[in-house]
């Protein structure tokens, strides 16, 4: 007997009724379409996160469904015939494979050999799922509409190539349980369509920025000085940009004298804070760890001492400034800014900072209304301020259209909620916050001394709202630039002149 015909000979064994025939239908055409599009997601045909899901999660589940069936059948066939095992096994398989033989009968070795072959297949399968799982795609697009805000913004941030999993997971088989059963949840709050509208944001949920952020980015090696040029366009009909040049400071203090941004998260320092109801936007205490050992107090000016509750106290890492590492969503003023200087929005048109600007901000119902809104705002704007208006000025009018559509689709999620300023960033001082939650004048010790917040201590003006992007702030007109350039790394900051 050949080994075809003895795995059909076997098959028709285990089929011994309905049940038993349903669980070998089961496992076999389970088996056979997971190894098919295991084929042709390793050839690259299929990426489709929803396909995954079905390879990984369904397929091997119908697999286990029908291994149990088998057994169960078999009980079924065994109570309804009231015979003995060895009678029936000797009826189903025949008398020569249930003989007795060195090692075992020949009945005996095929289940171990399919038995070996049954874990194999569930442990590749398991770890093929885990590995899917962790992958941004399935991450970003297997729940497309709650997670569609943040897979647009992942695609186009700085961690675009860093995988979700390494932030939001962290190291370790406790971080992988918690988070599977954490996404388990979420899967049944998708189902039930019972999540919320936004999202908010897992400030409580991630990994210490230690086992995360620090895996790439060493605070002992930020050092000196970073210079930075931003520009901003005007409301005026050429939309006439202005420059800002500075230098910020991200030293973390090692040298003495060069104290910078990163002073917050080095080793040798320490700040702790506690803010209202744990949302880490009002802060009712700031704490600064001295040289001794002792602790620094800052509290709110004018109102009574808080006992916080010891879940809304935190020690201050990369996380509480740079809060949008990776899902960045834009204010609307600094998106046109940034796709003027890429060149996509086109200043050749006349106001068209004002407009575009003036097309983004309406709360537009759905996206569909926005994508017509937009394009009709800016029409009908240009059939007015260019009414003879030219093949190359269309072309630019077309092209700025396509630009202001793709800042709204980036940015605005109006499905899920997120509209301009849902979620804003902590590492400026837009709005009072950043920054500004600690650094201002309210916050005050017990000698009335208030945080530090001069604008110096981050950063030093080199140019400020300049017409060109490499001028430096009033300076004689026979000075040396680049004796100049030392005076503002020293410390030595110019005053713009009125």
């Amino acid at each position: 007997m050949t080994l075809v015909e003895r795995y059909r000979a076997f098959v028709r064994g285990l089929s011994v009724n309905p049940v038993g025939r349903a669980g070998v239908v089961l496992t076999t055409s389970s088996f056979l379409t997971f190894l098919f599009m295991e084929l042709l997601r390793l050839l690259g045909v299929l990426t489709n996160a929803y396909i995954g899901l079905i390879t990984y999660l369904l397929l091997p589940a119908l697999f286990v469904v029908g291994l149990a069936l088998i057994p169960l059948g078999w009980w079924l066939y065994r109570k309804a015939r009231a015979r003995a095992d060895r009678e029936l096994l000797a009826e189903r398989f025949s008398p020569d494979a249930v003989a007795p033989r060195p090692g075992g009968s020949r009945l005996f070795v095929t289940v171990a050999v399919f038995t070996l072959v049954n874990l194999l297949f569930l442990t590749a399968a398991s770890m093929r799922m885990l590995t899917f799982m962790d992958t941004p795609v399935f991450c970003g697009t297997a729940c497309h509409k709650v997670m569609h805000p943040e897979w647009a913004t992942y695609q186009v941030s700085p961690h675009a190539r860093v995988r979700c999993v390494d932030c939001h997971v962290g190291e370790g088989a406790g971080a992988l349980v918690s988070s599977k059963l954490n996404g388990a949840r979420q899967m049944f709050l998708a189902m039930f369509n019972a999540y919320e509208r936004p999202v908010p944001t897992p400030v409580r949920q991630l990994r210490p920025a230690r086992e995360t952020c620090e895996k790439c980015h060493w605070p002992d090696k930020f050092y000196g000085y970073r210079q930075q040029v931003r520009v901003h366009y005007g409301l005026d009909r050429e939309s006439t940009p202005r420059y800002t040049t500075l230098n910020l400071k991200i030293d973390t203090g090692e040298a003495a004298g060069h104290a910078g941004i990163h002073w917050h998260v080095a080793e040798a320092n320490a700040v702790r804070y506690a803010s209202a109801e744990d949302e880490r936007k009002e802060m009712l205490w700031v704490e600064v760890r001295r040289p001794d050992g002792t602790w620094r107090r800052f509290s709110r000016r004018g109102r009574p001492v808080t006992v916080a509750p010891e879940e809304w106290q935190r020690t201050l890492d990369c996380v509480d400034c740079h809060n949008r590492a990776t899902h960045i969503y834009e204010e609307p003023d600094a998106a046109v800014d940034e796709r003027m200087r890429r060149g996509l929005v086109d200043r050749s048109l006349p106001f068209v900072r004002r407009e575009v600007l003036g097309a983004l901000l309406p709360d537009y119902p759905d996206r569909e209304a926005a994508m017509a809104g937009i394009a009709a705002r800016l029409e009908g704007a240009y059939a007015r301020l260019l009414p003879g208006m030219t093949a190359a000025q269309r072309q630019a009018l077309e092209r700025t259209i396509a630009a202001a559509q793709a800042v709204y689709n980036r940015n605005i999620h109006p499905l899920m909620d997120v509209r301009w300023g849902t979620y804003p960033s902590h590492l400026d001082h837009r709005h009072d916050g950043g920054c500004f939650r600690c650094h201002n004048a309210e916050l005050v010790d017990a000698t009335g001394a208030a945080v530090p917040h001069d604008c110096t201590l981050c950063h030093s003006f080199l140019a400020y709202g300049s017409a060109g992007p490499y001028q430096f702030l009033d300076t004689p007109a026979d000075d040396d630039p680049e004796a100049a350039m030392h005076r503002y790394l020293r410390g030595e900051f110019l005053r713009q002149g009125e």
